[in-house]
């Protein structure tokens, strides 16, 4: 991969799902040995992460008037300078933001379900999810500029749990981890609900920071849940965390995949899932990990307490979960399916697998 030289453009918030699977899968395509820019927001956590590797980067604001002033303009510039073979833009802010023309293939990632119309210089697309792709397929009527690239977790393999004491959590407690932005479309007040009625030696860490926050932490006290559950904002000890986890949940109203399942798959922590797309297509209910409604809080908490109580049925969806990870969702063959992707939009190809 020593001679793919790939300029990215990131424009997401310094924290979030997406953003995090951004930076990891740069860092990872820096290891393999890809020549990288990167043009993105003066995020702290990003550059402290490009500047440790030597990837060099520019930073810019992605607001709607630099859009016309220098943005587009500095994206040719970088463009004209580094050559790169390929210009991936992560996400549709970003995407909106490269100029048409550039005489480079231009790659759209897809997160979720966007609007193609902020994809307009993209040559090719590419989504986290088999659903997310038929949704770009839909709106493009080009698969064969489409290809799936399933994100992965990264997390160190040998981490120490997290220290309980430091987070008023006791010995013998059982934890539920959740691992989720503060917001509406994660179900974290479903969670909060069927907490109430759960044991007292189980225990709630909500990992994660946004706009609800002080809603829920509202909700913990009217709820009389404070003395079990930990708000510990956003934090970048994932895999402690989940080390120490006796189970990691995803609620979401919302959640088009999700990098937390492949987490908690490596781990080896079960999972527990509401409905939401990415979850309903990866998960096989008391397989590789538990299933409920969305907004089923009762059906929330059987799922929860049928993980803690059942040591049968723990086994069996950490012994699949390790599997589902290392089939779909491993670090290495995210990498592969990246450079082979890359490869095909060098050289101008289509998608061979989704060629008509």
């Amino acid at each position: 991969m020593s001679d793919l030289r790939l300029l990215h453009i990131i424009a997401g918030a310094a924290h979030g799902g997406a953003e995090t699977f951004c930076l990891d899968a740069i860092c990872a395509l820096h290891d393999a040995g890809a020549k990288q820019f990167v043009i993105c927001r003066p995020h702290d956590n990003y550059i402290k992460a490009l500047e440790a590797r030597g990837i060099p980067y520019k930073t810019m604001s992605f607001s709607r008037l630099n859009r016309f002033l220098r943005g587009s303009a500095m994206i040719r510039e970088t463009v004209a300078a580094f050559k790169p073979d390929v210009v991936h833009a992560w996400m549709g802010r970003a995407s909106s933001f490269v100029p048409k023309g550039l005489g480079v293939p231009v790659l759209g990632w897809f997160g979720g379900y966007y609007d193609l119309k902020r994809f307009q210089a993209c040559d090719y697309y590419m989504g986290v999810t088999r659903d997310i792709v038929r949704h770009i397929d839909a709106q493009s009527g080009k698969p064969e500029k489409s290809f799936v690239v399933h994100t992965f977790g990264t997390l160190e393999k040998d981490a120490k749990p997290a220290d309980r004491a430091s987070l008023e959590t006791p010995d013998d407690a059982r934890i539920v981890l959740l691992l989720s932005r503060m917001h509406q479309k994660k179900g974290v007040d479903t969670l909060l609900n069927a907490a109430k009625t759960m044991p007292e030696d189980v225990y709630f860490w909500l990992a994660g920071d946004g706009p609800e926050i002080d809603d829920y932490k509202a909700l913990c006290t009217q709820l009389g849940l404070d003395g079990r559950v930990r708000f510990l904002g956003w934090r970048d000890d994932r895999s402690a965390l989940l080390q120490a986890a006796d189970v990691c949940t995803l609620p979401s109203r919302y959640e088009p995949f999700g990098t937390v399942m492949a987490e908690a798959w490596f781990a080896g922590v079960p999972l527990v899932a509401a409905k939401a797309a990415g979850p309903k297509a990866y998960v096989e209910h008391g397989v590789n990990g538990l299933l409920c409604e969305i907004d089923d809080v009762e059906g929330l908490r059987t799922c929860l307490m049928d993980s803690l109580d059942d040591a049968a049925l723990r086994e069996t969806l950490i012994a699949n979960g390790h599997l589902t990870c290392e089939t779909l969702f491993s670090r290495d063959g995210t990498v592969k399916a990246l450079y082979d992707a890359y490869e095909t939009m060098r050289q101008g190809g289509k998608n061979a697998a989704r060629a008509a």
